[in-house]
């Protein structure tokens, strides 16, 4: 990958470790990136638990750039990481509780000799993250924001989904961020001791992906409580409430850009937000001035510079460029250059398949139709999976309980590969070799396009023989050369079907109606390729095991193989609804 950008007329000065004091005395440290000329100008923000000289910004050149450009760029250590004072706790001081750290860093670098009062944010991924937290608070010199890959909901995308663990990217994510805090977080005198184990620990991450229990996580139990916080409420209780952006999207008062990728682990996030604040924000000004683009890639730090995407690429027309892309956004509002950002459509898409990008007026399209497509009898000759079903646009006829089975068995899981997590081998990725021992309902060869662009789900009519168990479905686009290439995916923990709040178990054996939330896409099935929805009961180690017992898995170590069922006859005709255009 090549960035794309091109340096302007300043030259930059740069300052490191500016203190910023917030409102209860913790001091965060930050380094600026300003011209190198009289006057003052408008600031951009980041912060970031990833060292400030070592950010997602900071790596990709943002400072120089953007001062280069006339602007003040800050990029700030957010509380308890590096240079800055306090304890960290994911997420919970960057909003409307009872410290404010967004807000009062917004409020210090408008009061800055260089500064025009004038504040635009900046990042992606956990520096998104702190950009959405910060909005409820609504500081006033703050005019708008572009937030990269970031989410809605802490409990619905970063740490679950569909009530399973994300396992793979939240372990991995805790012992590599402990590790880099280790010397602050280490006993006195032991500060080397803690940072090489724990270093060396993150590095083998992979080992602990197999560990059980699940948590306590060893190596950083003695370090911080968050971990397991998390993991001690499985349920969206009321731990979580304060970690929802939707409970404030009605106090947005400006225009925030919501870049994401159609295989980023908060996709879901990145499109939530934008329906709600372009629904709810505070002010006409601020509803109209949200905008949506979504492209082909994984969860990146530069993604509109990419142009290949796990084991796809998308060609030269993905790339957008991620500079240029921000500091048009940047120029029409903190500089009030009219380039056109007010009146461009508000949605834009990259339909893969095609490989365009298309543009519309609203999430999702009101032109798609959700369109339901039926797991059926017969064998489309197409899979070497467990039963090679057929997928179809009739509803099955057939009267009784007519059904597909498999064993589901934690000891033994079905490994994930590819799909929307951050980790390893994520992406658009060829399922063959994982699709041997799961469900798959293959249409015919298409003789006519599909385009399925909007939200994508599951209607499951399912039982299992135990108490609580897993649902994953993926749909893929199965070539011509046979290569099944995933397009989407998703995960339902069966003891959550009615509620996250209040799960209940499952009745043995019983069927049950399921809805498997497979997030979105745009993507265009070419004829002479066909469409193939596969169903398991696990995708491991993306997500935890479901160990079959309706408890905390998380706490577990043992559990039982279950069996389970997917219905699809007349009465209980299981499918996918996907959103036609």
């Amino acid at each position: 990958m090549v960035l794309k950008k091109k340096r302007g007329d300043f030259d930059v000065l740069i300052d490191r470790g500016l203190e910023v004091p917030m409102r209860d005395g913790t001091i965060l440290r930050a380094d600026t990136w300003r011209p190198d000329a009289q006057g003052t100008f408008p600031v951009l923000i980041e912060r970031t638990p990833y060292d400030k000289r070592g950010s997602s910004e900071s790596n990709l050149g943002a400072g120089d750039f953007y001062a280069s450009h006339g602007y003040v760029v800050v990029i700030q250590d957010v509380r308890g990481r590096f240079e800055s004072e306090g304890e960290f706790y994911p997420f919970r001081d960057d909003g409307d509780g009872e410290n404010k750290d967004g807000y009062d860093t917004i409020q210090w670098a408008a009061e800055q000799p260089w500064s025009n009062g004038k504040i635009g944010t900046i990042g992606g991924s956990y520096s998104g993250a702190t950009q959405y937290r910060m909005l409820s608070t609504q500081p006033p010199n703050l005019v708008a924001g572009f937030a990269r890959q970031s989410s809605a909901d802490y409990y619905d995308e970063w740490v679950y989904r569909g009530g399973a663990f994300e396992h793979g990217f939240n372990t991995m994510w805790t012992l590599k961020h402990t590790a880099t805090n280790a010397r602050k977080l280490a006993p006195k005198g032991l500060e080397d001791e803690f940072y090489e184990c724990l270093n060396r620990e993150a590095d083998d991450y992979a080992k602990w992906l197999e560990n059980l229990p699940i948590s306590p996580l060893s190596p950083v139990k003695s370090l911080h409580q968050w971990y397991v916080d998390w993991l001690n409420h499985p349920n969206q209780d009321e731990f979580w409430h304060e970690f929802s952006n939707a409970r404030s999207y009605d106090r947005v008062t400006v225009p925030i850009h919501h870049f994401g990728s159609w295989y980023d682990c908060f996709l879901a996030g990145t499109l939530r937000n934008y329906v709600g604040m372009r629904e709810k924000a505070a002010t006409r000004h601020a509803r109209m001035g949200q905008r949506l683009t979504i492209g082909p890639w994984v969860h990146d730090p530069a993604p509109a510079d990419m142009r290949k995407s796990g084991d796809v690429d998308f060609g030269e027309q993905a790339i957008l460029g991620w500079f240029e892309t921000r500091l048009r956004w940047f120029d029409h509002w903190l500089k009030g250059v009219d380039n056109g950002v007010d009146t461009d459509k508000p949605v834009k898409l990259f339909t893969m398949g095609i490989n365009k990008w298309r543009e519309f007026d609203e999430w999702p399209p009101h032109q798609a139709i959700l369109t339901p497509f039926y797991f059926s009898d017969g064998s489309a000759k197409s899979s070497s999976s467990l039963n090679d079903g057929i997928l179809r646009s009739e509803k099955p006829d057939q009267f009784g309980e007519v059904f597909d089975e498999y064993k589901s068995d934690p000891y033994n899981p079905i490994r994930s590969f590819g799909g929307g997590h951050l980790g390893d081998n994520n992406g658009p990725r060829d399922q063959v070799n994982y699709e041997k021992r799961v469900l798959t309902y293959t249409t015919e060869i298409l003789r006519d396009p599909i385009d399925v662009t909007g939200p994508v789900k599951a209607v499951l009519y399912a039982s299992s023989s135990a108490l609580d168990t897993d649902w994953v479905v993926r749909i893929s686009d199965v070539h011509p050369d046979g290569k099944s290439m995933l397009i989407c995916d998703g995960i339902l923990r069966s003891r959550f079907h009615e509620s996250f709040e209040n799960p209940t178990t499952l009745v043995p054996h019983m069927p049950t109606a399921f809805e498997v939330d497979l997030w979105a896409t745009s993507h265009v099935f070419m004829p002479g390729h066909r469409l193939r929805v596969a169903v398991t009961s696990s995708g491991f180690p993306r997500w935890d095991r479901n160990w079959h017992t309706g408890k905390n898995n998380a706490l577990e170590t043992s559990g039982i193989v279950a069996l389970n069922r997917i219905y699809r006859d007349s009465i209980r005709p299981s499918h996918v609804l996907l959103p036609l255009l």
